[in-house]
Parts: structure tokens; sequence; C-alpha cells
């Protein structure tokens, strides 16, 4: 029996309770003005800090009839101004009280309120915009899809500090991308924003500060602009700059880095400015240290690896910078178990975050290992890194994963590490497990490093054959994605490097001569290059140009005629030559030269081509074709003496080019 009453029983506690919140709705559709208007202020005082409350009130519908309430000419202004905030205290609540106020179209209500002659009434409405837009799950695209907003939201920015903190900090949750960026540069965002740098009000200082630092984000002319911008006589640089010093809060030192940073990738300041050498760059090396909380250590560790990605000197300097190199271990043992935290909420929620330290560490030290052999030792030699990376590899994080790659990219630059560490910890194994099924972002990363591995000298590479690599990396010839299109054919490159003869039939054989065919007319140059540079590893040796020429000889001649006729540059054309100089150099195979009329002309044009790269390349096939040492010499010099090369000779011998003088 008590199965069958379950669900009833549970109905009339529901029904209890959507009838405790039912009067505050049933109120906002009395006759009486005065009435409705007490009604919202009584909601208003029911749902502050009451998610329970807050979801009644949605599931009984007082969202539409306060949207009305909110958009009826006829209410009082002070009506209007209670409907908006109880809905941007209803915001306030779940995600899934968001979705509810999103699917009533608040956001148009909201909009066209800003329109009102009352400025409290604005204020409220943009305190609920502004709760709504930095939520989750509302699209930014939301803000942009009329074209009048941004430039009214610019003209309120004068009204009072409330309207200024509200609208930058709409601003900074919707620049998504150099779209959304774009559009704000063009209303005069900076202009506009700048001097609220310098407000009586933190609040309004931070959420410009916000601004800046997404606007400038990856964009040279939001950064070059802002290095010209001067407010009360002072560059924006400078004020930066001030806002950085170690007396300012936490959020502002950072938020100012982030805005240098930004400028100084960008080109718009130079990476040896006192202003990030001796400013940003210490700045954000003290946000690593195990004092701060979880996210500011993340943010500056990511912020850092940005700043110093690109340029070797600044990452010399930030390695010696307070011991971060040792600082980062750190993020790996957090939270420890003798863990200071004694605040439970904060510990609770460390531990989830945990993961965003190891992909702020991987990344970082990715930056700092990216040029230098000595900092990638170091990086190395801190306590269990290698072992870290290992498990980083296999993380069920994504982002984790993909930072554990590109750290391992970064390291595996490295000769010295390739030959020791990589070996030790035989780190091909993870890495081909991550390039079996990973998304493409980290399918390219772990491309790259396994080129790396592949490198003639490197122990991995006999390993890295035996477990099924060409296989894989000819499947990644064949991507849409042309990175990793590159990446294949760079490894097959690397791994024919002074191979063995079966090795080189294994590549062939994977790569079907449709796929080698399709590779040599693709698009990118990159693509073409490194597939005529795997060519010309394949046709190296007497005895395996000879084998890869009398089972492939007819489709490799095809392909090399086919780009001597194209329309490609020097350096193309160039490598063609080259592999035509190696089948050359074979016994059986320089036949296949001297039995094609078509090549050896072609052959002859580029000896009087106006590039000397391209001359010297097409001497080194004549060259290989007459050796005197070989069986059938003096018939190939007959024929080319027919066909005028021996005029040629003679021509070039007078050249101004020591080089093709002495060849």
């Amino acid at each position: 029996m008590a199965c069958v009453l379950e669900a009833p029983l549970r109905m009339s506690v529901l029904s209890e309770v959507t009838a405790s919140s039912r009067h505050y709705v049933d109120r906002l559709f009395d006759l009486d003005p005065q009435k409705v208007l007490q009604g919202v202020i009584d909601m208003k005082n029911a749902v502050i800090g009451n998610n329970k409350q807050k979801a009644n009130l949605i599931v009984l519908g007082a969202v539409p009839r306060l949207l009305y309430l909110l958009q009826q000419e006829t209410s009082s202004t002070e009506l209007r101004t209670e409907c908006a905030v109880v809905l941007g205290s209803l915001a306030m609540g779940t995600e899934n009280n968001v979705k509810s106020l999103l699917d009533c179209h608040i956001i148009p209500a909201l909009l066209q309120g800003l329109l009102s002659p009352d400025l409290k009434f604005i204020e409220a409405c943009l305190r609920c915009l502004r709760t709504i837009f930095i939520s989750p799950v509302t699209p930014e695209d939301l803000l942009y899809t009329d074209a009048t907003v941004i430039s009214h939201l610019m003209a309120l920015l004068s009204r009072s500090r409330y309207t200024q903190e509200y609208i930058c900090q709409i601003f900074s949750h919707c620049c998504k991308g150099p779209d959304h960026q774009t559009i704000l540069f063009n209303h005069g965002a900076v202009q506009n924003i700048a001097h609220l740098l310098v407000s009586t009000s933190y609040k309004v200082r931070m959420q410009a500060l916000k601004c800046f630092s997404v606007l400038a984000f990856e964009n040279p002319q939001v950064s070059m602009t802002l290095v010209n911008v001067s407010v009360d006589g002072e560059l924006l640089p400078h004020i930066f700059v001030k806002m950085l010093q170690r007396d300012k809060p936490i959020e502002m030192q950072l938020t100012s880095a982030k805005c240098l940073t930004s400028m100084c990738r960008a080109g718009a300041i130079r990476t040896d400015d006192p202003c990030i050498v001796l400013k940003t760059l210490p700045c954000l090396v003290r946000m690593c240290s195990k004092d701060r909380l979880l996210e500011e250590r993340v943010e500056g560790a990511e912020t850092l690896a940005y700043l110093i990605e690109t340029d070797v000197e600044l990452q010399r300097m930030a390695s010696i910078t307070d011991h971060l190199i040792v600082m980062l271990a750190d993020y790996f043992k957090y939270p420890s178990s003798v863990s200071a935290i004694t605040d439970i909420k904060r510990l609770d929620h460390d531990l989830k975050h945990a993961h965003e330290l190891r992909q702020a560490a991987f990344k970082l030290y990715a930056s700092l290992g990216a040029n230098d052999e000595d900092i990638r030792k170091k990086i190395i030699e801190t306590e269990n890194m290698m072992d870290r990376i290992v498990n980083g590899l296999s993380e069920s994080s994504i982002k984790v994963r993909l930072a554990a790659v590109r750290c391992l990219h970064s390291l595996s630059r490295s000769v010295q590490q390739l030959r020791t560490s990589f070996q030790d910890h035989a780190v091909w194994k993870p890495l081909m497990k991550v390039l079996q099924n990973a998304p493409n972002e980290i399918l390219v990363v772990a491309s790259s490093t396994l080129c790396n591995l592949l490198l003639e000298f490197s122990p991995s590479k006999e390993p890295i054959l035996e477990s099924g690599a060409i296989e894989l990396l000819c499947s990644l010839t064949q991507s849409e994605n042309l990175a990793l299109r590159v990446n294949g054919i760079w490894a097959l490159m690397n791994m024919a490097f002074q191979a063995e003869q079966k090795i080189k039939s294994d590549i062939l054989r994977g790569l079907s001569t449709e796929q080698l065919f399709q590779l040599l007319s693709d698009s990118d140059v990159n693509v073409l290059m490194k597939t005529l540079g795997l060519l010309r590893n394949l046709l190296s040796t007497r005895p395996h140009i000879d084998y890869i020429m009398s089972t492939h000889g007819k489709q490799i001649m095809q392909a090399v005629t086919l780009i001597l006729e194209g329309e490609h540059n020097i350096e193309v054309k160039e490598q063609t030559l080259c592999i035509l100089a190696n089948i050359a150099d074979g016994t059986t195979a320089k036949e296949l030269i001297m039995t094609n009329d078509d090549i050896l002309q072609k052959i002859k044009y580029y000896m009087s081509h106006s590039n000397a790269k391209l001359q010297l390349a097409a001497m080194f096939c004549i060259s290989n074709l007459i050796w005197n040492e070989e069986e059938g010499s003096q018939e190939r010099q007959d024929k080319l003496r027919d066909m005028g090369i021996v005029d040629i000779l003679h021509k070039l011998s007078q050249s101004s080019d020591p080089n093709l003088c002495d060849k």
C-alpha cells in the first residue's frame, strides 16, 4: 500500500509549496495598481536568497506577468523598476531559472526598457541584463542582434557609476572573439571606456579594466590603439602598470597584467620594454606562488605562458625568476592532505578544480621550454616530471591532455632529451595511445610530437614503427584538417630518412599511388614540400632507388612531370629536380630518365633557367647521368651531347656564380 501512496504524497507536498507561493503571483493580477506594486515588493523580499521560492514562482508563471507589467506604458515607473529588480533576483538563482527567463524573451523586453528616461529603471534593467549575460547558458550573440543596442549602451555609459559598472560587465562577458571585438571597437569602446579606468569607484575601474583585457586579447588593432590613448594626460600602458603594483587588489594586478600581455603579443609593446620585463612578467610569476588562490594561480600561469610563448629572452627571464620551475611542481600536489585550507567549501571547490592547475602548469612548462636547451633540462629534472606528463596524457579532462601533449611537444625539440628521458620513460607508448582516437586539436600537437620522436637519432623510432605507426600516419595524410595532413606526411618523411628498404616499401604501400598523387596536387605548399621530401628520402641509396623505381617508377616519373610543368614556386621545383638527381644516381633507375625525352628536355630547360638554384639542381641530374665509371655512360654522354647539353655547360662555365662555374 505504501508504494501506491508515494506519488500522491509527493504531489500534495508540491502543491502545498506552490500554494504558499501562489498568492504572490495572484496579487500581480489585482486591479488596484497600488496592491500590484506592494505584491511585487513582497515577492522581491520573498525570493532574496531563496532558490526554492524562485523556482516555484517561475513554475507558477510569474515571469510572463512581470514582463507584461514591466513593458506596460500605463505601469508606474516605480512598479516597472521593482519588476526589473525581481526578474534580476530570479536570474540570480540556478541556470534553469535563466533558461526560463530567456524562453520568455526577457532580453528584448529589458533592452526596450533602456529607452526610458528614468535612470533608476534603466539601472534596474541593466543590473538584470548583467546577471543574465554573465550566465553560461545565455548566448552572447543576443547582445548583437540589433545594431542600435551597442551604440545606445555606449551612450548610457555617462549616466551613472552603476550604468558604467553594469555595461562594462556586459561587454566583457559578451565579447567572445574577433567579430565581437570589432563591433565594440567600431562603436567607440576604447574612447568611451578609457576614462573609466580613473573612476573613483573601484568596481567601475575593475570592470573597465576587464573590458580592455578581452578587447585587446589576440587583437592587434585594439592593442595598437590602446598604446596611444591617454587619460588625464597619462598613457594607458602607464595606467595599467600602476594597477600592477603589489598594493593593488590581486584581481586588478592580474587583469592589468593580461592587458599588457595582449598588447605585447600584438606587437604594440616591445618584449624588452621595462613595463613587460620589470613589471608584467614578475607580477605574473608572483601569481604562481602557493599562497595565492587556485584560480589566481591558474590565470597567472596561463597568462605568463602566453606572454613568453614566442620570445626566448622572456622565457629565460621567467625561468630564473622566483624559482618558477620548482614552484610550478607544486601545481601537481594540490590540494595535499596537509593542505592549510580550513574552509570546507573552499576545499571542495579546489578538489573539483585541481585539474585546472595541472593544465596551467603544463602550458607554462611548454612555453618555458620552447627554445632553450638548458631550461628544458631543468624542467625534465624537476621531480617526477616525465611521470606527470605521461599521467597527464591519459587524464579524463581533455584540456589537461592537450596541455600535457603541448608540454611533451615542447620538450621533444631537445635532441638530448629524445635520447635520454624520452627513452627511459617510453613516452612513445602513451603518445601512440593518444593518437588512436583524440579530437583534432590534440591530434595536431600529438602528431607534431611524433614527428620529433621519428627523427633518425631518436631511440623511440624503432618501437614506434613496430606499433603500427605507418598505417596511422598514412591515415592522417587523408585528413581534411590541413595541420594533420602536414604532420602525417612530415612524420613519414622523418621515418623514411636513412630507413631500411622494407620500411620504405611499407610506406609506399600504406600511402597508395592514388594518395601520393592527391598529396602532390594538394593546394597547400607545405603538404607538397613535405611529400617531395618524403619521395627524396625514399629514393636514397642505390639499391633502394632501383627497387622503388622498378615497382613505382612509372607513377613517380608521372608525378615529377606533373610538378615540373605546374605553376609552382622555386623551392618546389628545386626539390623535384633533386628527386630526379636521386633517380639518376640509381643503376637501373637512370634508364627511366634516359628513355624519357620529355624529362630530358625539362632538365635541359632548367639548366638555362634564370634561377641559379634550379640550374644547379638540373646539373646534378646531368652529373649523375654521365658518371664515367658506370656502365653505359658513353651512350648516355653521346645522347646528351646530341641534345646540346655540352653547349649549355660551356656557357655555364663562364657564369659569374662560382657554384655553377665549378659544377
